[in-house]
């Protein structure tokens, strides 16, 4: 099954870190290789979008997405500021411009930019979905990584998106 677009969230050099681990990394990264080979197949377009702050510097190493995520130059990307990858970006045209109804989601982090894409995704009206488990934060100081992910895709089932 595959939705209109496939949009990777902040999956970036930077947002991994000795101090702030992304947990299942590895597991998160294989998978949404293997949802962006689903996309590619079925000639659909995946979007990278990329946050950019004083740490993510636009052409910096940390800034750049993940070597492991197969990311092509004909791919599209978007650059945010903000948590919602719908503020003040060019995303909404993009999706206008590709008549995009469906998104599958994925990325980083979690509590962050995952979730306020995806809810302001749905209340825009878009149809969206997830392949359950890819996504992932860090550890915070009052939750594991587990349970934050763990308790956003109980709040997102069925209410903000549908897992595949």
């Amino acid at each position: 099954m595959v939705s209109d677009v496939l949009i990777v969230i902040d999956l970036q050099n930077g947002v991994n870190s000795e101090d702030f681990p992304l947990a299942r990394l590895d597991e998160v990264l294989s998978g949404v290789n293997e949802r962006i080979a689903v996309y590619r197949d079925a000639g659909k377009p995946v979007i990278f979008v990329q946050h950019v702050d004083a740490e993510l510097v636009i052409d910096s190493e940390d800034w750049r997405v993940m070597p492991e995520l197969d990311a092509r130059t004909d791919d599209l990307y978007v650059n945010k500021t903000h948590a919602n990858s719908f503020y003040k970006t060019e995303l909404p045209v993009i999706l206008a411009e590709l008549n995009v109804e469906k998104i599958e989601f994925c990325g980083a982090q979690t509590e962050y930019c995952v979730d306020s894409t995806v809810r302001f995704a749905h209340g825009l009206g878009f149809d969206c979905s997830m392949k359950r488990g890819l996504h992932t934060t860090a550890n915070s100081d009052i939750l594991t990584a587990e349970q934050i992910m763990a308790h956003h895709e109980a709040i997102w089932d069925y209410r903000f998106l549908t897992f595949l």
